[in-house]
């Protein structure tokens, strides 16, 4: 690919990275109610998934995924069973008054945020595939392992750059007083997303 083809392919992959989703909305939740920190963590954590799959995608497991379709529906609901829980609790939280911000996002222990992050990408199969999708697309048949590791790398720091920018910036002082204004709308928002992200999963199929 020549240089304009990708620096086009990067930003198309943070504009996807970034667009709402499960977890842009969960950083966002997190960082604004916790404080930057915990928001950080949770970053690293969402981070370490997407890494694991697009690590298991360059070695060929989207290959033994497709062809062991038990596993890819076992994550299947694993991960919008998840969804769908966080759509209800956000959904309950727009409907009590007396609602705070710290009673939004994710809380615990470093290692308990962490942990929570890393869950969203990794009971997530379209992680995988979108990883999979994308070397196929940038690649040219017969990659030698150093290139597909060097768009590995390429791509990640695309997502560092938002995932971490999402922490930053949603624990600024000025968007958490925005987002105390206007609660309840931000949480029916994150319940419908999160809600349409739990359907979205479950309509993959194994071609």
């Amino acid at each position: 690919m020549t240089g304009v083809e990708l620096a086009l392919l990067l930003v198309a992959w943070m504009i996807a990275g970034g667009s709402p989703g499960p977890a842009t909305l969960a950083i966002a939740g997190t960082s604004m109610n916790q404080g930057r920190k915990l928001g950080l963590v949770f970053s690293c954590g969402i981070l370490a998934g997407s890494a694991f799959w697009g690590i298991a995608a360059a070695l060929g497991m989207s290959a033994v995924m497709m062809a062991n379709a038990w596993i890819f529906t076992t994550l299947k609901y694993l991960g919008a069973a998840y969804l769908l829980y966080l759509a209800v609790k956000s959904l309950r939280s727009a409907f009590q008054e007396k609602s705070t911000l710290m009673k939004r996002g994710h809380q615990g222990s470093v290692p308990t945020v962490f942990l929570k992050g890393a869950l969203i990408h990794l009971t997530n199969p379209k992680a995988i595939l979108g990883w999979g999708a994308v070397y196929a697309i940038a690649l040219p048949v017969g990659a030698s392992v150093g290139q597909v590791f060097a768009m590995f790398a390429f791509l990640y720091a695309g997502s560092i750059t938002v995932f971490i920018g999402y922490a930053f910036i949603f624990s600024t002082s000025g968007v958490v007083n925005v987002y105390a204004k206007l609660r309840r709308w931000f949480d029916l928002v994150f319940a419908a997303l999160f809600g349409a992200a739990s359907l979205r999963i479950l309509t993959v199929r194994v071609e």
